[in-house]
């Protein structure tokens, strides 16, 4: 699929630090556009622009017309800032301020990489929001009742972490075996490393472990933990911090401490990055053992890496369908399609997610093609129904 350029690309200049903001809203829906907000050091508008296409992509995806979900537009906002940085917040809240008429009018945000949801709010309270998904609202049968669902189901917590922070990763972890039972890959055995101990990538590593597959390696800012036996992965959680760094305390003595780069190599069928956008480049993909890279991150794999990958025979599953779990689920509760319930949120995302790797992975293989061609031609097929339905404003 050709995206056509976005409807709007915006430069901001922070007048305390001239550090730079950015937003792109690559297209509306009936009005509003989904997307999270980044903030990573070196973040560029060409980066957010693309962020923006993968959102219209994951929205167009899950497109269900029996669903309450109404899918919306994509967009992105980005910061270039290291988010441990002291002056992180306060940048964060001069960028939503000065963002502020856009969320208020049509662009929908949240966590992405860098972010909480909870310093995102914050943020925009102290920035004079109401939320920062407050351009949905109009498109709500009942705000309020919406809203107290939303708020319940951030409440919810599975074995002490928040089930906002497991929704993504249940998606990522239920790609990856659907990507086995096709294969006939028994769970028991499959070995899979994973690149960010974060949200995503700790929450997939803890789905995967719990279905039976061995996690070999993991990699954090510190570099890479690994054991050929098996990590302890709940321990390794629970030693987290709060930017995803593992405590080396907790490691046993089987586990070795290896470069940060180790996880790349890992004797394992399938790689999870899960951090950063950009890791896998031409300069690295032929250190690639594993079968499988799913995306948990966005954009992890360039896309003349991911043409050399497929010529060796290594199957990229992409982040717009892989990580959109995330996205969907906040939508799915707010519409009301699921509750404020953990059970009833895992097995829908499940049930969803399974789906859809299925069918995108039946598409590549009638075709001919890659998965993530497979992806773009699903949403070339989907996106007229979309816009005779709803509406499309380019």
């Amino acid at each position: 699929m050709t995206a056509p350029a976005p409807l709007m690309s915006l430069v901001w200049t922070d007048h305390v630090t001239d550090r730079q903001g950015f937003l792109v809203v690559d297209r509306l829906v009936r009005g509003v556009a989904s997307g999270g907000l980044r903030m990573r050091p070196g973040c560029t508008l060409e980066e957010v622009a693309g962020l923006a296409r993968g959102m219209t992509m994951k929205e167009a995806l899950h497109y269900d017309p029996e669903a309450r979900y109404v899918p919306l537009g994509g967009a992105k906002g980005g910061i270039d800032c290291d988010p441990q940085d002291p002056q992180a917040y306060g940048l964060l809240v001069r960028y939503l301020r000065a963002m502020r008429p856009y969320i208020e009018s049509f662009w929908t945000t949240g966590e992405d990489l860098g972010l909480t949801q909870d310093l995102v709010d914050r943020a925009a309270a102290e920035a004079g929001l109401v939320s920062s998904i407050q351009a949905v609202y109009p498109l709500l049968d009942d705000k309020a009742a919406a809203r107290e669902r939303l708020a319940d189901a951030f409440a919810v917590e599975v074995d002490g972490i928040g089930l906002d922070e497991l929704a993504g990763g249940c998606g990522v972890a239920e790609s990856v075996l659907v990507a086995l039972d096709r294969a006939d890959v028994p769970y028991a055995g499959a070995r899979v490393a994973v690149q960010g101990l974060g949200t995503m990538g700790g929450a997939t590593a803890r789905f995967l472990a719990r279905a039976g597959l061995t996690v070999v390696a993991v990699a954090d800012i510190k570099g890479t933990i690994a054991n050929p036996a098996g990590l302890d992965v709940e321990a390794l959680l629970a030693a987290r911090d709060g930017y995803g760094t593992v405590d080396r305390r907790v490691l046993r003595p089987g586990d070795r401490e290896l470069p940060g780069d180790a996880w790349l190599s890992a004797d394992a069928e399938v790689l999870v990055p899960a951090a950063v956008s950009y890791a896998i480049d031409t300069a690295n993909q032929d250190r690639i053992r594993a079968r499988w890279i799913v995306e948990a991150a966005n954009m992890p794999v360039l896309p003349q890496a991911e043409e050399l990958l497929a010529a060796r025979g290594v199957t990229v599953l992409p982040d717009v369908v892989v990580n959109s779990g995330t996205n969907a689920w906040w939508w799915w509760t707010l519409f009301g399609d699921i509750g404020a319930d953990a059970e009833e949120a895992f097995a829908y995302i499940r049930r969803s997610m399974r789906a859809l790797i299925e069918l995108v992975l039946a598409r590549a293989e009638a075709d001919g093609t890659t998965p993530r061609a497979a992806a773009h031609a699903l949403v070339t097929d989907r996106l007229p129904v979309i816009a005779d339905r709803f509406g499309w404003y380019r």
